[in-house]
């Protein structure tokens, strides 16, 4: 438990300000922000390479999805916890630097700022090391390890929303890596965000002998509840990427002849 706890309260905070310095570095020309912001999201991309092999070494050990264990599946949770409070400190960072004005710095408005623009993604947050840590970690007992490491899959399109961020930031929509990596991201986020619960379901009712459409009939109810808790703010997260994807791939119609 603590030397996980430990690396990553080294890892991540570490990897951000190395990323930040090399970015200083390499691109005088940017702005703060712009290398505070590219930096988070290269840290996020690392962690979520992290969390999906671990995901897969953990789905692929496990033959029984109820008893099976992996020691990934636990002690990885442990390395994820400082990686979610620095993340919520360098997303108030980025905030802190895209004011731009020195004297507001640090100021109640930047703050309710950064409230109001990551309230979900707080929430989130915050729900993941109040209520899915203690679940992993004590609650569940000896039992999920598959699951866990499905969990941890999720993190697959991660990298992906992170470049599209990153091309924005440098105002490069125009590209057409930006359209494939749009493309990318949606399929990504789709088959690891939302299809990845009806596979968790699925992995289960095959190895008790019952249908997709019986397993949530056969599981404790809370299992349906924290799953649909789950993934809700997926498929509204799902929802605001295909709008967006709509509007990168809306062609304006040509102008008629006078």
């Amino acid at each position: 438990m603590l030397l996980p706890l430990a690396w990553g309260s080294l890892f991540f905070p570490g990897l951000f300000g190395v990323c930040t310095w090399g970015l200083r570095r390499a691109r005088p020309a940017w702005t703060h922000h712009d290398c505070v912001m590219i930096s988070t999201r290269l840290v996020s991309s690392v962690q979520a390479v992290l969390a999906t092999g671990s995901g897969i070494i953990v789905i692929r050990s496990c033959s029984d999805v109820i008893t099976d264990r992996h020691w990934l599946a636990r002690e990885y949770v442990w390395f994820l916890i400082p990686y979610m409070i620095y993340d919520t400190y360098a997303m108030y960072l980025c905030e802190w630097y895209r004011a731009g004005d020195q004297s507001s710095r640090h100021s109640l408005t930047i703050f309710r700022n950064f409230l109001s623009k990551n309230r979900l993604m707080i929430t989130h947050h915050v729900f993941i090391l109040l209520v899915l840590v203690p679940i992993a970690q004590k609650l569940r007992g000896e039992l999920g390890d598959f699951f866990v490491g499905c969990i941890f899959t999720a993190e697959l399109s991660t990298p992906f929303v992170s470049l599209g961020r990153i091309l924005i930031q440098l105002k490069q929509q125009h590209t057409l890596l930006y359209k494939v990596n749009g493309i990318l991201t949606l399929t990504t986020f789709f088959l690891c965000r939302i299809l990845l619960f009806p596979f968790m379901y699925w992995s289960y009712g095959r190895q008790q002998g019952l249908s997709l459409l019986r397993v949530p009939f056969h599981i404790p109810f809370h299992c349906n509840v924290a799953n649909a808790f789950l993934i809700a703010p997926q498929i509204y997260w799902f929802s605001l990427l295909c709008k967006k994807a709509a509007r990168l791939f809306d062609v304006p119609p040509a102008k008629k002849d006078t």
